[in-house]
């Protein structure tokens, strides 16, 4: 996307030339056939979320989240645990009671209702506290019922276990405290406000009608973003019937796609607005905006969409779900700017047009627009290396926390203080120590003999609280240990225990027993996964990087425009992963300290990579449109910043605080998403493209511009520009 032309007031209206018909390209055609059929393109549009809305709905979803990661320790115990029929291959969760006089004086309301809950649906099994010492406290005052389900904690249906949740607590009272603990439990009270939406919504028309000075113009970006947000949804939903999608799906791509929508359709309003100050005809203006921004868009719809299908690559089933919904989202959002939005502005453009020129009149007729862009572009170009030092160091500093990243997933215990999981988290602890809540679940394949052999090692294993008895499978062809580490399920002690019986402990077993011992669990899978993720991170990060700059190679034909794009991205995204270890691991501003959930960076970096190449095709394609007019570097850039800053801060400004919105959800994994995009995008908006990126072409100079002759020869064509401008 570009601005008029040059630096000058904007030129008197000119009559379009016979040929401008043929002087756009694919993208203005596209434009040309919108406006020529608006009403059947809106129409079209309508029926068309109608009929995915009406379907989905029909349908429903089915959403259920994958965790499993095949070849890992934790996934092996877990197939066998199915396999040999072992009730282990079932989450359970805990019914808590904690009662200052004695849990037992209670007995006689607490055995009617687990009797109750047993025969409820979901529930395979329940074991009372009273038949089983271990589990009440040394005090006598805790003691928790284990109620195992059929199935894994997010296969059961939430309402299963709402249900339960509301039998237990019926029977407390001032003497008696009931709370249900447990990962289904946790689940089951997620039941938020779309209060992240509703506010990310309220942003982007405030910042829309403070840029545009118009009711009518702001709501065109937005329109939009909604008609494309509103089929995607039900798209992904319809989708989950077919692939693995994580229930917590929906919020991500809703306000990833209203953020990516009001952007990609801001770019293309904000330069159909140029070229009506440029004096073409609405019509006119609408082809030369989809030809030019147009391309911008497609061009980042396409690397965003890249970057989230690599995600696949990791071989995680709810990560892949995740990225395929995002990129469903970006892939309609993106159509929806070439298609409804040129239809919208074809059916509005008189009125925006009338108001556009009225509101420039009241400015003066000498006034251009991006002077206060040009003045700052003109400070940096004078001082390019300080300026580009300050940025760099400044970027560093913030990148330096994510050294010390340390990847998991939330448990019940970063719950909010509120709930009754948590509060049966803090109770299990207070009563059975802190290693309670996270066991290690060792599997024997092997004999009985077998099986209690590992347990009297297990229980004499430094890091080791208590080892329960050996638990035979239904075919006795397994045992179950259930390991209790001293230390909390986040804890780094819990990571070294795990580390420690795999390694250490469990190879001489089997070489005594001859039987295979795997260490499984919840807590176990979650460090493989993360562990997982952390390993094949590289390469994802290589892949995105490599196929980005071979694409903007393409474009620019230059070696360093890609080479800097593709450092300035991995700084803004690296120091966006600090604040949030800052935040989140070190319990900065109030929150609560623990690891960073292992989807976060993979997720951030496919995200934020793509959304960074929008905006860097969008100001180097305006700077590059200058160069090829005037050949001057120092002018060049100083136009390119003049015609681009105001539209670039506003779309950052718009989908800051619409991911920043996810900040006020609930879901521990949403507030570090929102905040990492949020911060990412206003690092690349602010400190890269306004200040660092000018700073480093006015270095480059013309040799921003430099391929090799043979390379030149050798590489396809490619252009982002309007055809008039080759």
């Amino acid at each position: 996307m570009s601005s008029p032309r040059g630096s000058a007031a904007p030129p008197a209206p000119q009559p379009p030339s016979p040929d401008a018909s043929t002087s756009v390209g694919r993208f203005g055609a596209l434009a040309g056939w919108a406006q020529r059929h608006r009403w059947a393109a809106l129409v079209l549009w309508v029926a068309v979320v109608a009929a995915i809305t009406l379907g989905s709905t029909a349908a429903g979803s089915a959403y259920k989240n994958d965790f499993t990661l095949p070849g890992t320790d934790s996934q092996r115990a877990t197939d066998l645990f199915e396999r040999h029929g072992s009730d282990q291959a079932g989450d359970s969760i805990q019914i808590v009671f904690k009662d200052t006089a004695g849990v037992r004086s209670a007995e006689e309301r607490v055995e009617p209702m687990l009797a109750e809950v047993k025969v409820m649906a979901g529930v395979a099994d329940v074991r009372s506290p009273f038949a089983d010492a271990s589990a009440v406290s040394k005090d006598g005052t805790i003691a928790y019922a284990s109620v195992t389900l059929d199935g894994k904690a997010e296969e059961v249906p939430k309402e299963d276990v709402a249900k339960i949740l509301d039998v237990a607590q019926d029977i407390a009272d001032d003497d008696l405290q009931v709370e249900v603990g447990g990962e289904a439990a946790r689940n089951a009270e997620d039941q938020s406000a779309p209060t992240a939406e509703l506010a990310g919504i309220v942003a982007a028309m405030v910042i829309l009608v403070l840029l545009f000075g118009s009711f009518l113009a702001a709501s065109i970006p937005l329109i939009t973003a909604l008609f494309a947000v509103g089929g995607a949804v039900g798209l992904i939903a319809l989708a989950s019937h077919a692939f693995t999608v994580a229930d917590f799906t929906p919020p991500i791509l809703m306000l990833v796609g209203l953020g990516v929508g009001v952007d990609y359709a801001l770019l293309i309003f904000y330069r159909f607005r140029h070229e009506l100050l440029a004096g073409s005809r609405p019509a006119d203006a609408g082809r030369q905006a989809l030809d030019s921004a147009g391309r911008t868009v497609f061009f980042a719809g396409c690397t965003v969409i890249v970057a989230l299908l690599g995600l696949v690559a990791l071989g995680l089933g709810s990560l892949q779900g995740i990225a395929l919904a995002v990129a469903i989202t970006v892939l309609v959002t993106m159509a929806a700017s070439l298609v409804l939005l040129p239809a919208l502005l074809a059916l509005f453009g008189d009125r925006i047009q009338r108001h556009v020129l009225k509101q420039q009149a009241g400015k003066g007729a000498g006034t251009t627009e991006g002077n206060r862009w040009r003045a700052m572009a003109r400070a940096v170009q004078r001082r390019p290396i300080p300026t580009l030092l300050v940025g760099v160091i400044a970027l560093l500093a913030l990148s330096a926390p994510a050294l010390g990243m340390r990847l998991g997933f939330a448990d019940t215990g970063n719950g909010a203080e509120t709930t009754t999981s948590r509060q049966a988290y803090d109770l299990l602890a207070e009563g059975f120590g802190p290693g309670f809540n996270g066991p290690l679940i060792v599997l024997v394949k092997g004999d009985p003999e077998a099986g209690e052999t590992v347990r009297a090692q297990l229980a004499t294993t430094d890091g080791v609280a208590e080892a329960s008895p050996a638990m035979p499978s239904q075919d006795g062809a397994l045992s179950t240990v259930f390991v209790y580490p001293t230390t909390s399920p986040q804890a780094t002690g819990t990571v070294d225990l795990l580390h420690h019986l795999r390694d250490d402990v469990a190879p001489p077993l089997e070489d005594d027993t001859g039987a295979e011992v795997l260490v499984g669990g919840a807590t176990a899978a979650s460090q493989d996964v993360s562990e997982t993720l952390a390993d094949r991170l590289p390469l994802f990060v290589a892949v995105v990087v490599g196929v980005s700059s071979l694409l903007l190679l393409l474009v620019f034909r230059s070696i360093w425009i890609p080479v800097k794009a593709a450092i300035l991205n991995l700084l803004s995204i690296s120091a966006a992963l600090g604040v949030i270890t800052l935040v989140f691991q070190h319990g900065w501003f109030g929150a609560q300290p623990g690891p960073i959930e292992a989807f976060i960076p993979a997720l951030i970096f496919a995200i934020v990579f793509g959304l960074s190449m929008d905006y860097e095709v969008f100001l180097v394609s305006r700077i590059h449109e200058e160069w090829t007019r005037t050949k001057d570097p120092s002018l060049s850039v100083r136009e390119g910043v003049a015609a681009t800053g105001k539209v670039i801060t506003a779309a950052a400004a718009i989908m800051m605080f619409v991911f920043g919105a996810f900040v006020l959800s609930s879901d521990r994994m949403l507030q570090q998403f929102g905040l990492g995009l949020a911060v990412a995008i206003l690092l690349d908006a602010v400190v890269i493209r306004c200040l660092i990126v000018p700073a480093v072409m006015q270095l480059l100079g013309k040799r921003a511009w430099w391929l090799p002759a043979w390379l030149n020869r050798k590489l396809p064509v490619m252009s982002i520009e309007r055809p008039d401008h080759g």
